[in-house]
């Protein structure tokens, strides 16, 4: 959540993530302290993930994941500001926080196993019972840190939320629960603080974090933005297709849509405008970019680790079922800008400008093998535990015998490695800890299954009105949240009334992503395309009604993934491929009809975008008839053109 400001060299305020907000508070002994806890924590996590038994045994679940807790949510209060006016410095309170969340979690951890046995989650002694109350403090004054004030509201009404739900009316009514019994279930349960969300981040986030760490401090970031714009920045439109293909790359890794805006925007945008794109436009498609970023595999942020862990199911098969619609949407974001610079005559960057493709290749090539092997132990070997640590190794060797000596890996980029792994850690941890909060909260009060059995019961056999709800509500849910906290809540509520209904589980769950990320690029909200907005000095209105349109395709997909599951890999291979070549063909009509081009034809009017507009729509309902009619359409459409060309007057 964007809810601070930072001053950026040429005067513009650009939203400032606790990320960023982190980095001026990381120095002196909370930079050591960082470094070494940090490291520390890593190295659990190694140890629990490899079973090495390096301290003499390996941690049942839970204590482990109060350990994590213990090292990087107590890190998050000395990294993460409480209030503005601490941004630069760590005031004696924040301290205080450290050492209390050190203790407490520190305490949960030695008890684990009493925990289990005892039953403390129902029935505990005073002293756990204290320690889970303060628990429970400590992982909401996180995730506002971490999180910002949105998801810690959404996050206080269901931690609240057991309190009264016997008093609620219809599905709102839930099993209730008094102060005491709360504290403890969620602290010390394992539906809440150290559930499923937490389960997915100490078990394997933690090493893609590192794997994405370790890739910016190389210098892949760099690496990726001008292999983009080696192969494409000679193009008419070049700068718009780095801009979509290095956000693309970046947004992958990161996971973060406001940080993918504001770390590659400041770049790509500029670059845009003096390529003689409109501020508004090229906010537009930053905002796009950056926004399909975290749906793009192989790594897709935190999302697709929740998800294989909601379905229960290998992540490979969440990557494959990912990649096609995010192709399809990358696509659509490049034929309408390399449109758009057709009509307005654009061209791409100047040839000093533009790098040597073999020399990018030759300084940054192990960059892509990294990536491709760790597609291949994802997808093929199915190791995922451990993959993202093998990765990295090979990463930072090839960085160290192959970069240039300048650039090479060394122990300054080694700690370096340490200090932005264990920053994004805690926030993820801070945030996980504190919407772990609302699993628990819909699990145990058993109102998650109701709304799913109200939403069926609303729809009875529509399937269309089903859908159409659970768009909206994913759409509302997605505002002015994290993409992570979106999903789970979505996962829990609105995931289970679309499998009920019989529709594919992974379609089901992609559709509820999709949705929820939709409000990024969509007014009012678009934190996507106001930051952009930000960047370009555009109208925040404008780039966001913009950004809707570019990402149009975007809107369409999910129904598509949810009815006609070949999209995504799942069913013969025929209905595959003729699945994939009628959205294919659909979006190539469809960018020529909202930018006004067609292709080998040149400029069109209103009557041929129309039409292009009526094919697309053909090919993109999943009826054999349907999509014959829309070929036909776009036939005529092009054909009208070359008749009206050959024979208008010279």
């Amino acid at each position: 959540m964007v809810d601070k400001q930072v001053e950026t060299d040429e005067g513009v305020e650009l939203p400032e993530l606790p990320e960023e907000a982190a980095r001026k508070r990381v120095s002196g002994p909370v930079y050591w302290l960082t470094l070494l806890l940090g490291g520390f924590g890593i190295l659990v996590a190694i140890n629990q993930t490899f079973s090495i038994n390096a301290f003499g045994y390996v941690l049942i679940d839970n204590a482990y994941f109060y350990l994590l807790i213990a090292i990087f949510l107590s890190l998050a209060f000395l990294i993460f500001p409480g209030r503005k006016k601490d941004a630069n410095h760590v005031p004696a309170y924040d301290w205080v926080l450290f050492a209390i969340t050190m203790v407490t979690s520190l305490y949960l951890s030695y008890h684990g196993e009493d925990m289990i046995e005892q039953g403390w989650d129902i029935v505990a002694p005073e002293l756990p019972t204290l320690a889970a109350a303060v628990m429970c403090a400590l992982a909401m004054e996180g995730v506002r840190r971490a999180g910002g004030m949105v998801l810690f509201i959404v996050c206080m009404f269901f931690f609240t939320f057991p309190l009264w739900t016997e008093h609620a009316p219809g599905f709102l009514w839930g099993v209730g629960k008094d102060p005491v019994e709360l504290v403890r279930t969620y602290a010390m349960g394992f539906e809440s603080i150290v559930g499923l969300p937490m389960r997915v981040a100490g078990n394997i986030l933690i090493g893609f974090l590192v794997f994405g760490s370790a890739l910016v401090v190389t210098g892949g970031g760099e690496f990726f933005m001008n292999f983009a714009a080696a192969l494409l920045g000679k193009s008419r439109g070049g700068p718009a297709k780095v801009a979509i293909l290095s956000s693309g790359f970046f947004g992958s890794l990161s996971g973060s849509v406001i940080s993918n805006v504001i770390t590659t925007g400041q770049l790509t945008i500029p670059t845009m405008k003096r390529a003689g794109y409109p501020p508004v436009y090229a906010a537009s498609v930053e905002a796009c970019a950056s926004t399909g970023g975290t749906l793009m595999p192989p790594v897709m942020g935190a999302v697709a680790f929740l998800m294989a862990e909601f379905l229960n199911i290998p992540y490979g098969e969440i990557v494959v079922a990912a990649a096609v619609p995010s192709i399809l949407f990358y696509l659509a974001l490049l034929l309408q800008v390399d449109c758009y610079a057709a009509v307005n005559g654009l061209r791409g960057q100047p040839a000093e400008e533009i790098p040597s493709v073999w020399e990018t290749l030759k300084d940054g090539w192990f960059y892509i093998f990294s990536l491709v092997l760790l597609v291949y132990m994802l997808v093929f070997m199915r190791i995922e535990l451990y993959a993202p640590y093998y990765t990295t190794i090979v990463l930072i060797v090839s960085a160290t015998l192959f970069r240039k000596k300048e650039k090479r890996f060394n122990f300054a980029k080694f700690k370096e490695l340490i200090i932005e792994s264990s920053t994004i850690i805690a926030n993820i941890v801070a945030i996980l800890a504190g919407i772990g909060v609302i699993v628990g909260s819909l699990a145990f009060t058993g109102v998650g299954g109701a709304f799913s059995r109200e939403l069926i019961a609303i729809a009875g056999n529509n399937l269309w009105l089903l859908l159409a709800m659970g768009a909206i509500t994913s759409f509302l849910l997605g505002m002015g949240v994290t993409v992570s906290a979106c999903y789970i809540f979505l996962a829990i509520i609105m995931g289970p009334a679309l499998i009920k209904f019989g529709l594919d589980p992974i379609a089901s769950h992609l559709f509820i992503l999709y949705w929820g990320m939709i409000s990024y690029i969509t007014p009012p909200v678009a934190l996507a395309a106001v930051t952009a907005a930000v960047i370009a000095k555009s109208d925040q209105w404008q780039t966001g009604v913009t950004a809707m349109r570019l990402g149009s395709i975007k809107f369409i997909l999910p129904f598509i993934v949810v009815l006609t599951p070949a999209l995504i890999m799942r069913g013969e291979a025929f209905d595959i491929v003729w699945t994939i070549s009628t959205c294919t063909l659909a979006v190539v009509v469809m960018a020529a009809g909202f930018e006004g081009y067609l292709y080998y034809v040149g400029r069109i009017g209103w009557p041929t975008r129309i039409l292009l507009f009526l094919s697309a729509a053909g090919f993109l309902y999943q009826d054999h008839i349907a999509q014959l009619i829309g070929l036909v359409v776009a036939i005529l459409a092009y054909a009208g053109q070359f008749i009206f060309r050959r024979n208008a007057p010279a």
